[in-house]
């Protein structure tokens, strides 16, 4: 076992912690612009270089859209992930069949509520935002991997998620309170689908050869090389995003330096902080110790 997780407690401590979207984001409800939504060890908007402190507040609302609208398109690809892993045992374990399609269920819930979010987000702004994509092209090119190293990324992002929340948002007084509202109510449920995916990777190794799993670490880093590389995209877009919304040109001289300086935002936000995640760590390990170093060696790049 890698960890003491069971599908029968894990379904248990889904239903304790089920919400409504209405719930968490109720028709009229408003986020303040006055604000930051996202705490500064994600954004790092702080330290970006060349900018006023207005251009930084408005450039962490353009990272806080960006970080539920690509949690919605992780999603995309992990809804039929999970979906793909519960059918062939339909007739089997029916606390697994149920707690796999719970979380199947939960994240078309998040996908349908980072998408309002969106549209909520758009309207008061003012300024389109875009955001890597299309969603379906990302999740094509992740599902065409090994499943053992897709059941990976996605167990990356579920701790990379309760690191976030745990780590820099639950004791952050300074956000919007309806923007970290929605960040705790996405642990909330994300909580339950780290220990799912824990599950599903222990049952995918098994059987495996040494081989077969350096394999799937092979392609966890190639999906890791291929996210980057929207990442760096992503960075550019947010600058332009920048200067749209607020009417003022970046100069030259600081533009090459702050692309630079977000990009690597991005990285520690997405990549960085789920690849050293204690849990996610200790499941490599479970795996194979020099899967573990392997991934050891190149996290500094992201972090």
């Amino acid at each position: 076992m890698f960890q003491k997780f069971n599908f029968k407690d894990v379904l248990e401590g889904s239903t304790r912690g089920a919400w409504q979207i209405e719930d968490v984001l109720p028709e009229g409800a408003r986020l303040d612009f006055g604000r930051n939504f996202l705490p500064e060890n994600l954004a790092r908007t702080d330290a970006a270089p060349g900018l006023s402190p207005e251009q930084r507040r408005v450039l962490n609302h353009i990272r806080s859209h960006e970080y539920l609208t690509l949690f919605g398109v992780v999603e995309e690809f992990i809804l039929p992930f999970v979906l793909d892993h519960a059918r062939p045992q339909l007739n089997g374990d029916d606390d697994r069949i149920r707690a796999l399609l719970n979380f199947a269920g939960e994240e078309a819930k998040h996908i349908h509520l980072f998408k309002l979010f969106h549209q909520r987000f758009t309207d008061a702004f003012g300024t389109d935002c875009e955001v890597i994509g299309p969603p379906e092209a990302i999740a094509g090119e992740i599902l065409r991997h090994d499943p053992l190293a897709v059941a990976l990324l996605i167990l990356h992002i579920e701790w990379m998620t309760q690191r976030h929340y745990l780590e820099s948002v639950r004791d952050d007084r300074d956000l919007d309170p309806l923007f970290k509202s929605l960040l705790k109510h996405h642990w909330i449920e994300e909580a339950q689908h780290a220990k799912l995916d824990t599950l599903m990777v222990e049952a995918l190794v098994e059987g495996r050869d040494e081989a077969g799993i350096q394999k799937a670490i092979d392609e966890y880093l190639e999906m890791g090389g291929f996210l980057d590389n929207g990442f760096k995209t992503q960075a550019e877009m947010n600058i332009a995003a920048l200067e749209k919304a607020t009417g003022a040109a970046i100069a030259d001289k600081v533009r090459g330096s702050l692309i630079d300086q977000q990009h690597q935002a991005l990285r520690w936000t997405y990549i960085g902080s789920g690849m050293t995640h204690p849990n996610f760590v200790a499941t490599l390990t479970a795996m194979s110790p020099a899967a573990r170093d392997r991934i050891a060696e190149v996290a500094p790049v992201f972090c």
